[in-house]
């Protein structure tokens, strides 16, 4: 059984790498938009007092978090073509995800939020994020952070906490093209 793990484990980390390398070189080139998940949490969930406004009553990156974040941010400023905007969900975990990996102020996008539970509103918010992404002509790369459950209807991927995956519209949706775990 032990063999059988560490030769599982052994399969899935070149493959890791492989993904992390194609990503890097499609960030290189610029004119890419990223999905990016939110550095590592200090819990599983918002408490009940969840205030949007106030980043005391939500889930805040942890230590491990931090430090991910800037991790993020220097290697994208060592290995990818210039950020030209960051947007990013209101929650503060995404908001300092961005602060500290791009040393910048982010700009607050709603429709990067949780997504809503009322279908009609939950719809809205997928149009709009798709609206964004379809309207960027950029030569830079554009980032987007956000959470699991966004980056998933969007695309089918489920990201690990700081991971980007980078996309372009196809269709009706989204095409990944490449993913960058950190």
């Amino acid at each position: 059984m032990v063999r059988f793990l560490l030769a599982l484990l052994l399969l899935v980390a070149p493959a890791t790498a492989h993904a992390t390398d194609a990503g890097w070189a499609l960030l290189r080139d610029g004119g890419h938009v990223v999905l990016l998940r939110h550095a590592m949490v200090t819990g599983t969930t918002d408490p009940a007092n969840f205030d949007i406004a106030k980043c005391p009553t939500q889930l805040n990156l942890s230590a491990r978090g931090q430090q991910q974040a800037s991790r993020i941010g220097a290697l994208f400023a060592a290995r990818a073509a210039p950020i030209e905007r960051v947007l990013s969900s209101r929650y503060c975990r995404c908001l300092d995800t961005a602060r500290i990996a791009f040393e910048a102020e982010p700009e607050p996008f709603a429709p990067l939020d949780l997504l809503k539970t009322d279908p009609a509103e939950k719809a809205a918010q997928l149009t709009a994020v798709m609206t964004e992404i379809r309207g960027y002509s950029g030569s830079d790369n554009l980032v987007l952070v956000t959470h699991l459950e966004n980056i998933v209807a969007l695309t089918g991927v489920s990201p690990r906490e700081g991971e980007a995956v980078v996309v372009e519209p196809q269709g009706d949706g989204l095409r990944v093209l490449g993913r960058v775990t950190f």
